[in-house]
């Protein structure tokens, strides 16, 4: 009999973060063993739990959710989204112009697919999201990188956008807040950016689902409210900002110069006709959410769990010899750099098998979100203090072994 085969079209799809490392892990736990897990950003594993007044409003129309609503999601919740577009100086936004999702996830494929054809290009951060670089291969396009320098506290490099601009370049993304690096950028780049999307014709995507988790007085701009005559496609959801990931509940919005993306908007909507429309308990969540109490506030003020927890994981792994690290400004993570000069890594998903299998912890190797070298990896700090004490320790313990074997392999002593 002859094999049954996966889709040629999945052959440049990767999600490392959900990959053979993690796999293992699942292997060992199966086996009994405790893994300290520092790979996903799930807040409800870690005990941030989505604030009450959601969950009372999901349980209380669960009744009503039983049908199908408007393939764009309910009325009451699109609403809600629309001003708080306008509470983010976004101009314009109609009730048309807003999607919901079963996640950010699925309106990034939705996005793409709407939009390449076969080889088309999307600039891509490096390091990114990696689902952006998935979606964009899944949808027949390519990916193309640019960089963002961590030398400049990991911003985009407006120059290397410029320079990666191809004939059939459609779409720049732009994640902000960042993730893996926390980044936050400022207004006068995001001006930039867009100077770059105007003089060549592109749509902006731009993912801003940690645009609340911002630490030490920073503010977040909508890159969609610095103009209005190129397009844009801004992604924000309930995952992370109100702890929910687990609804599925995510929003696209669709704004600036719609007029001469008629058809790409037609595209967008046969998409979301296609798939019926979003989960629609979790939507009933969504006016709640976003017209309440702000609760992450107080985790991310000086003294709220989220940011004690970014400082405290920020100085141990700096603490280590040989490990950098920018500190980030906003987002869940953490992307250190291990110097080569200490630490000669040839396989960074090796490294993390190996770190795994000695010290029981699971991080994601830098190259899994298409950093082209083997010289970071991402760690979330939502872990309590012990639980991040305990395993940045394990980490440092594994470090200080593999220096001492490279080290005298290399005669250095």
């Amino acid at each position: 009999m002859q094999p049954i085969k996966k889709s040629s079209k999945l052959n440049n799809v990767c999600y490392d973060i959900r990959g053979p490392v993690l796999d293992r892990a699942r292997q060992m736990e199966d086996e009994g063993q405790r893994v300290i897990k520092l790979n996903i950003g799930n807040p409800a594993s870690f005990g941030f739990e989505a604030p009450d007044e959601i969950l009372q409003d999901v349980i209380r129309n669960l009744s009503a959710a039983s049908g199908y609503c408007d393939s764009k999601g309910l009325f009451a919740a699109r609403k809600a989204i629309m001003h708080y577009t306008q509470e983010k100086n976004i101009a314009n936004v109609q009730m048309d112009d807003i999607y919901i999702g079963n996640g950010v996830s699925e309106l990034i494929m939705l996005a793409t697919q709407a939009l390449l054809e076969n080889g088309d290009e999307v600039l891509v951060p490096s390091p990114d999201y990696p689902l952006w670089t998935a979606a964009v291969s899944l949808a027949g396009g390519v990916a193309r990188h640019y960089t963002c320098d961590e030398q400049s506290g990991w911003l985009p490099d407006p120059q290397d956008i410029r320079a990666k601009i191809a004939r059939n370049t459609r779409a720049i993304a732009i994640i902000n807040p960042n993730n893996p690096t926390g980044a936050l950028y400022p207004n006068d780049l995001l001006r930039e950016i867009i100077e770059i999307a105007r003089q060549n014709n592109l749509i902006i995507f731009a993912d801003e689902i940690y645009d609340k988790i911002l630490y030490d007085g920073a503010t977040h701009t909508s890159v969609a409210s610095l103009a209005d005559d190129v397009l844009f496609v801004t992604f924000n959801g309930l995952s992370k900002n109100y702890r929910a990931a687990g609804f599925r509940s995510g929003w696209a919005v669709v704004s600036g110069n719609k007029a001469h993306a008629r058809d790409y908007i037609t595209g967008l909507n046969m998409l979301a006709s296609m798939r019926l429309c979003a989960n629609v308990p979790s939507q009933f969540g969504i006016q709640t959410a976003l017209g309440g109490y702000q609760s992450i506030h107080d985790l991310t003020m000086p003294t709220g769990r989220l940011k004690r927890q970014r400082d405290l994981a920020w100085k141990l792994l700096t603490d280590i010899p040989g490990v950098t690290c920018f500190k980030p400004q906003s987002a869940l993570y953490l992307f250190p750099r291990l110097d080569p000069a200490y630490y000669p890594i040839e396989d960074d998903e090796q490294f993390a098998l190996n770190l795994l299998l000695e010290e029981k912890v699971l991080i994601v190797q830098g190259t899994g979100f298409n950093w082209p070298q083997s010289d970071h990896f991402r760690i979330v700090f939502l872990p309590n203090s012990d639980d991040l004490t305990e395993s940045i320790g394990r980490i440092a313990r594994f470090l200080d072994r593999y220096r001492a074997r490279h080290s005298s392999q290399s005669g250095h002593g």
